[in-house]
């Protein structure tokens, strides 16, 4: 990752010299390095022979190792590492040595300042690797010019050669030594170098690069057809120097030559039958034995986008360009196979001819062989017409089959043939390949407090994001819902992955801004490794989803790689959700009760209830362990409306028991809430416990109610008709409209406990709830202040006159006994 600190492994087993390296390195804010230490040649072998080391900071006098012999073994294991060395002030020759040897620098220990250890050893990280892209990049030019077929000429800026390669000493037939130092006109036909030189001057002068066509008249007498290129190599203020591309074009102009003798040969023959086929529909083509073009009539030049006098003489596959329209590879010459077998072929099927322009057609038809008086073979003829349309329709419902019809991306049909394709090229090539599994976070509160036209708008703003972010050859997917899938088709090592998921991160950080809404996604990445995570395209897709949810479960905004680990977690989920069912059926849920307390009496007027889980082999177990998985698994409904049942039944416990209880408020979860028997169950659990709906608040979040407001206020009006109070839960955290909250039948507002944690810290903490409580004042609704655990938070909601608070400062979570004896001390109170 680009952010990462530069690890530092400190081979040194004398104290005070590593005392004051780990001073220089690990002081100031920034933390550009990670210093790890051994104290013997034998740890640091093998530490160096993991991963993750990229510079070495070496004594060569160790316990167990000292000389030059160190130092070689230390190099030999760590070659790509930058060496360090430390050495005595009396002993710099045997760093020196070491330097000559590979070793990048060396240090007199005792005179190491500390204050400008970690400057200097950056400038050292920047200059090695300065050094090393200049040998790559000098190597890859060499390599490059060298394969190529093109002969090169370079000059200085007086115009005397610096460099040729070998396709210019042969096209030349000199030597470099021979060129070294000449100007590349030396070697111009005489009666192409007026034309030349002023072809040359009339670049210089636009300053524009230069190419031309000449003769190349070499020492031995022999000429060569050339095509020359020409540019100078600038600095930005003034040519440095020439480049020249040198092209054997001799062959081209020999049958240049010989086809405008064919062509004088035909013309009367063409004239005779260029009415006829001019006025017939389908495109006619001709060739000689040699496959060059002697005939193309109107309908031809249309479909080729070459004039017939442009074509004449060019071979068939430059004015007769077709390819397999599914492998886009070359298609098989008619004409030759007419020539060839002496009979009418057709074209290959799915065959595309492609325009002079580029534009493509799809094609059918046939070739037949011309015979002449004599029954012999002299060329071909092929016929074709346009079948484009009918192809079209053929490869728009293939595209649907293949594509999310929302986002246009590749679905998960494409990507598995894709994945497969690319894994068995890796497999060939010894390649790796990534799988990038990206989960939209918090997209379904867009989806329910906006609609889904505003969420599918969303989702089609992430698709064109995901691809401006990644490279052209790399495949985005959309797997389904809120979730995509990035093919990474060749990297080189698996941190690309990690960064290309950092870029993904950065451009998230924008907000999508969709029909006047702000909006805020951020992505779940996980990411598997083929080979290292997964050999088979299933098991490679699996680990990138089952690392996708780690990411999800670590926080959001993130991304995770694949670890053999996580599949141990999956099991552990399947567990609970087995388990799960098991609880419900076997009762082990309880209910715990936190009392609110009106701030101007300190009285208890209600309480929240909370869900425990008494698993037989893990104890008590938290909401936040397992209400997420009740929510995936569909477990929440049933869960929820046990909650509600046991919470009437208790208070109908406390009321036969004498006691005066207190309103209780339960959550409602969306799932719930919008589930089509949410009143009908509401009423029945009333009528089955026979409490009285007074004692009942429902709490209900922002995106819950927000989902189809127009339902929401009928389903809200019907709940109070009932008698039962009804509160927002969390609010300030959701996408709730000021104009719906006046709508909805609301008694009571909860201020989100992630306000209050800070109120006497940070202002805009305190802006917010200061604006809540002051707005639930004006529309004449009760605000209470969760999760209030200090004298500061209770005095501020105090001080803004907030009606009733709740969290640890007043009591923690009770069981129905102990919250049944606190309802009996308050009675005798």
């Amino acid at each position: 990752m680009g952010n990462a600190p530069t690890t530092v492994l400190l081979i040194e087993d004398t104290i005070c010299n590593a005392s004051s390296i780990h001073e220089g390195l690990a002081g100031g804010t920034e933390r550009l390095f990670s210093l790890e230490r051994v104290t013997c040649l034998a740890d640091a072998l093998e530490r160096l022979g993991k991963p993750g080391i990229d510079v070495v900071m070496l004594d060569l006098e160790l316990p167990d190792g000292e000389g030059i012999e160190v130092f070689e073994q230390v190099n030999k294991i760590a070659p790509n590492a930058l060496i360090l060395i430390l050495s005595r002030a009396d002993d710099e020759a045997l760093a020196l040595q070491a330097v000559e040897r590979g070793a990048h620098d060396y240090l007199i220990k005792g005179q190491i300042d500390s204050q400008w250890l970690s400057r200097s050893l950056r400038y050292l990280i920047e200059c090695s690797t300065a050094r090393r892209a200049l040998l790559n990049s000098e190597a890859r030019f060499r390599a490059i010019s060298d394969a190529s077929p093109l002969g090169i000429f370079v000059s200085n800026a007086a115009g005397g050669c610096v460099y040729t390669n070998a396709a210019y000493q042969s096209i030349s037939g000199l030597s470099f030594e021979q060129t070294l130092g000449t100007r590349w006109s030396k070697a111009v036909h005489p009666d192409d170098r007026q034309r030349v030189f002023e072809d040359w001057r009339t670049a210089a002068q636009a300053g524009v690069p230069f190419h031309t066509e000449f003769r190349f008249q070499r020492e031995d007498g022999s000429v060569v057809w050339t095509r020359v290129n020409s540019a100078a190599i600038s600095n930005g203020r003034a040519p440095q120097g020439y480049v020249q591309t040198v092209e054997d074009i001799t062959i081209r102009k020999t049958t240049e030559n010989k086809l405008e003798v064919a062509q004088e040969a035909l013309f009367v023959e063409k004239e005779r039958a260029q009415v006829t086929l001019n006025s017939i529909g389908d495109a006619v083509l001709t060739t000689d034995l040699k496959g060059n073009v002697t005939y193309l009539n109107l309908a031809g030049e249309t479909m080729t986008g070459w004039s017939q006098e442009e074509a004449l003489g060019r071979p068939l596959s430059e004015v007769f360009r077709i390819i397999d329209g599914t492998t886009r590879q070359p298609a098989e010459n008619p004409a030759r196979h007419a020539l060839e077998e002496d009979r009418t072929v057709g074209l290959a099927a799915n065959c595309v001819l492609i325009r002079r322009d580029g534009i493509e057609s799809a094609i059918e038809d046939s070739a037949a062989p011309i015979h002449n008086r004599d029954g012999q073979v002299t060329g071909a003829v092929i016929v074709f017409h346009d079948v484009s349309q009918s192809r079209t329709m053929t490869t728009k419902m293939t595209h649907l089959a293949q594509h999310d019809f929302l986002t246009g991306l590749p679905n998960r049909a494409l990507l598995t043939e894709r994945l497969a394709q690319t894994i068995g090229l890796a497999s060939r090539h010894n390649k790796q390949v990534a799988l990038l599994f990206l989960d939209l976070d918090n997209f379904k509160h867009v989806n329910d407090a906006l609609g889904h036209a505003v969420g599918d708008k969303l989702l089609q703003s992430v698709a064109e994001r995901l691809v401006a972010s990644v490279r052209s050859t790399d495949t985005v997917c959309r797997q389904g819902g809120d979730e995509f899938v990035i093919l990474l088709a060749e990297i080189e090592r698996p941190q690309d992955a990690g960064h290309i998921a950092e870029i993904l991160l950065i451009a998230f950080s924008s907000p999508h801004n969709i029909d006047g809404h702000e909006l805020h996604t951020t992505l779940s990445i996980g990411i598997s490794i083929y080979p290292d995570d997964g050999r088979e395209v299933e098991s490679v897709m699996q680990n990138a989803d089952t690392a996708m949810l780690h990411a999800k479960k670590n926080g959001r905004n993130s991304y995770q790689y694949f670890e053999s680990e996580m599949n141990v977690q999956a099991i552990h989920r399947q567990d609970m959700e087995r388990n799960l069912r098991r609880a419900l059926k076997e009762r082990e849920f309880l209910l715990q009760f936190q009392p609110k307390i009106e701030l101007v009496s300190g009285a208890m007027v209600g309480a929240e209830v909370f869900i425990r889980w008494r698993d037989p082999d893990h104890g008590v177990l938290y909401p936040e362990q397992f209400v997420a998985i009740a929510e995936e698994c569909g477990l929440i409904v049933p869960m929820g409306n046990w909650v509600l049942h046991e919470a009437c039944r208790q208070v109908r416990v406390w009321l036969e028991a004498g006691l005066q209880p207190v309103p209780l408020a339960v959550n409602i979860s969306a799932a719930e809430f919008r589930c089509k028997d949410f009143l009908a169950g509401v009423a029945t659990i009333l009528q089955e416990t026979g409490l009285d709906p007074a004692y009942l608040e429902l709490e209900l979040t922002e995106s819950a109610l927000m989902h189809d407001a127009d339902v929401t206020i009928s389903l809200l009006g019907a709940l109070k008709e009932m008698g039962v109070r009804l509160a927002i839960d969390d609010f300030g955290t959701g996408y709730s409209s000021l104009s719906y909250l006046q709508r909805f039948p609301i008694d009571t507002l909860k201020i989100d406990q992630s306000f209050v944690r800070d109120i006497a810290t940070d202002r805009n903490d305190a802006t917010i709830v200061t604006a809540v409580i002051a707005m639930g004042k004006n529309l004449d609704l009760r605000v209470i202040a969760e999760g209030v655990e200090t004298r500061d938070q209770l005095m501020f909601i105090k001080d803004q006159h907030c009606d009733e608070g709740q969290g640890y400062y007043f009591s923690r979570s009770l069981s129905a006994d102990e919250f049944g004896k606190l309802l009996k001390d308050d009675m005798h109170n």
